[in-house]
């Protein structure tokens, strides 16, 4: 009995020390059957209540190790509490070595998660909830092997 009590309490000091403070926003949007048709575009939606604070943003992409590219062409559309797009951007991530096909990212079997910074140290402009829509721009529809999208916005940390 006494040894179930410890792993819980282990298990629970785990936890709360795996969250981090600093995250605003972190949310991904799963791939049925890990097919990403471009008709599919996740929306994440975002409440920034402090425009004094310094903010990086990233995709959070998980991908199955038989992703056939090293690469992934993204876009994002970037709105703000008004409605008004602030950007809208293709942009070209890596996921893996281009030349020897080793993944980039964390690995755990044959998943990988990447978390690759889009913007940093980004101000927002006024209070409000922002809107990111994400879309694969590859020339493969469906894109297969990708498993989840999705965006995590964290505080730049202060440094003393």
């Amino acid at each position: 009995m006494k040894f179930f009590r410890l792993a819980v309490v282990l298990s629970f000091v785990l936890f709360l020390s795996g969250c981090d403070k600093n995250v605003v926003y972190k949310a991904h949007e799963d791939i049925d059957d890990g097919l990403w048709y471009i008709k599919d575009k996740p929306t994440f939606k975002v409440e920034i209540t402090d425009t004094t604070q310094s903010y990086n943003v990233y995709y959070l992409l998980r991908n199955a190790l038989q992703y056939p590219y090293y690469n992934l062409y993204l876009t994002r559309n970037f709105t703000g509490p008004d409605q008004k797009v602030i950007s809208n951007t293709l942009e070209e991530v890596y996921i893996s070595n281009e030349t020897t096909g080793k993944p980039y990212g964390h690995g755990l079997g044959d998943l990988f998660d990447h978390k690759i910074p889009f913007l940093k140290n980004y101000r927002f402009p006024r209070s409000g909830t922002y809107t990111f829509v994400l879309s694969q721009s590859m020339r493969q529809n469906p894109l297969p092997f990708i498993i989840s999208v999705g965006i995590s916005v964290e505080k730049v940390p202060v440094k003393p």
